[in-house]
Order: C-alpha cells, then structure tokens, then sequence
C-alpha cells in the first residue's frame, strides 16, 4: 500500500489507479461501501434540495475542467441532475458487486460517444472528492475518501474499457445488420 492509502482494496481496484484493462466486480469491503453510502446521505441532505445538490456536484467539475464541458451537449440542469442520478445509483449499488458491475457497464454503454480518457477520469474523481472534502469537513474520513477514489476510478476504468472493447464490436454489428438488411 502507498503512503496514504488505508487498507480500502486489494487486487485489480485501487483509489490512485484507474484500470482500463480489466472490468470485473468491484468488491470493497462493507464498511467502506457504508462509509462512501453515508457521506453520499449526508451530501444529499445537507444540501437545499436536489438540484442545489446536483449544481454543487456539475459546479466542482466544471469549475475544475472547463474543457470538459464541451463534451455535453445536454442543458446545464439536465445534465447537473444526471450527474447525480448517476452517482446515487452507483453509490446505493455499491454493496452489491454483480449489480454495480451491471450498472457501470450499461452507464459505460451510455457514454459510448464520449471520448472518456484516463485524465479525464482523474479529473472527475478529483473534483467530486474535493467537493466532498469540502462540504464533509472531519466528516470526510480517509478511509471515505479513499473508497470515493477507488469506485470512482472504478467506473471510470470500465467507461474505458467498455468504448474500447465493445465499440469494435457494436462497428462490426451495425455494419453486418447493414448488409443483411439490404
């Protein structure tokens, strides 16, 4: 373990490394899943409504990556709000490796026309644990921290590695339904 890390994986998942080369389950040890489902809850509720929420959470990533708005074309609030759909359905699964896994490959589909890079993924988490940093204060513990690093570069790394090994496919797909169907 790296100077920091406090015990949260092993193996293929880590929280300073973004794996595009392998998609398997995610299996962080319960009580870190709890700890990341928790401070998730707190976020939510300390927030004014939903959409306070879900513009602090498109605010701290912009705000951070201006080129990556050019990525999405979708209006600010739809977008804000998809964010932080996202992010809930992701988090509430994370107890449940073979759901989460099923989750983050069909988001990974979802994202298929973005052109997700592995800075691009440290970007995002980066900017979603600072603002948490910030809004949580103590309460933002390293072992949460480090669990939003790990399942964040987790979804990032299958986002990656679902473009990558599926889109040749899907081309391959389209074009034989092409000629099939002439």
């Amino acid at each position: 373990q790296g100077s920091g890390e406090v015990g949260v994986t092993s193996g293929t998942y880590h929280s300073n490394v973004v794996n595009d080369q392998v998609f398997e389950e995610l299996r962080l040890p319960p009580n870190v899943a709890e700890e990341v489902q928790a401070i998730w809850r707190v976020f939510l509720t300390s927030a004014e409504n939903k959409e306070a929420a879900s513009e602090a959470i498109y605010g701290a990533l912009f705000d951070s990556a201006p080129s990556l708005q050019s990525l999405f074309k979708t209006p600010r609030a739809v977008m804000a709000m998809r964010l932080m759909n996202g992010l809930s359905s992701i988090v509430a699964a994370l107890t449940d490796p073979k759901e989460l896994k099923m989750l983050v490959e069909t988001l990974g589909f979802q994202h298929l026309d973005l052109e997700v890079t592995v800075p691009r993924v440290i970007i995002f988490r980066d900017a979603i644990v600072d603002l948490l940093m910030v809004e949580m204060g103590e309460r933002m513990t390293p072992m949460a921290k480090e669990g939003w690093n790990c399942f964040l570069n987790y979804v990032g790394g299958a986002y990656i590695y679902v473009r990558v090994k599926f889109s040749e496919r899907l081309k391959l797909l389209s074009t034989s339904w092409m000629i099939a169907t002439k």
